[in-house]
């Protein structure tokens, strides 16, 4: 477990040395656990004195940066990326909102040109999902897409419709509108964050198969190559 909790703590330095913060913070407290079970088993006092001045060290370190992180949100200047690689995979919906979704969220902004297809309904439906099952409290969804261009509109329209009965059962409503210029995507949480994502919620690829891993569970699915970039603001812009 040292050699463990030695390995995470050197990727914390280096993370904090790359100004990249926020993924340092989680590992500096990720490895201060492993050193405080190494300290709990240890019998040695030297090297009890040892892990105890170590865990001092990080926990003031970490202490320090989430204090920062803090002051960048209070002043809208806190800004993290995410880069999606081609055909990676651990990016579901969960993984990529639930950091930033809590009791506080109520009401959520989605803009995104592409809810037009079958599979955007489907995703726009998943996130939709998600919201519901908390934990946050959301009793209002916005979302502004554009009309899907010759046949395709009625069915977009009567899925649409479909899901905002669906959402209304759940006590959530869901505010549907269309605008023929949008053009960037983004989804904002009235607790302040505001994430961009460059596909939208359109980035997962195809499945092989109805019944291949990947289909129900979007953890499994291969994604697009995308960057995300999440942002912190003291007040949400409303539409």
């Amino acid at each position: 477990m040292v050699e463990s909790a030695a390995l995470v703590l050197k990727r914390a330095v280096e993370l904090d040395a790359a100004s990249r913060f926020q993924e340092s913070l989680v590992c500096y407290q990720e490895g201060i656990d492993l050193l405080l079970q190494v300290l709990k088993a240890t019998k040695d006092e030297t090297k009890k004195a040892h892990y105890r001045e170590k865990i001092s060290h990080y926990m003031s370190r970490a202490e320090n940066i989430k204090k920062y992180l803090e002051k960048e949100k209070e002043e809208g200047k806190y800004h993290k990326q995410i880069k999606i690689e081609e055909n990676t995979k651990g990016f579901s919906y969960e993984k990529l909102f639930q950091e930033y979704l809590n009791e506080t969220v109520t009401e959520v902004w989605v803009e995104d040109p592409y809810i037009r297809h079958t599979h955007q309904l489907y995703n726009f439906l998943r996130f939709s999902e998600m919201l519901v099952k908390g934990p946050c409290k959301v009793k209002t969804i916005h979302l502004l897409t554009s009309y899907d261009e010759g046949s395709g509109k009625s069915q977009q329209m009567s899925v649409l419709q479909e899901i905002e009965r669906s959402l209304n059962d759940y006590g959530v409503t869901l505010d549907v509108s269309y605008s023929s210029s949008i053009h960037d995507r983004e989804i904002r949480f009235n607790n302040g964050w505001m994430i961009k994502i460059g596909r939208g919620l359109d980035y997962f690829k195809k499945p092989q198969g109805r019944f291949c891993l990947g289909y129900c569970d979007l953890d499994l699915r291969p994604c697009h190559e995308t960057t995300v970039d999440i942002f912190h603001m003291k007040h949400t812009k409303k539409t």
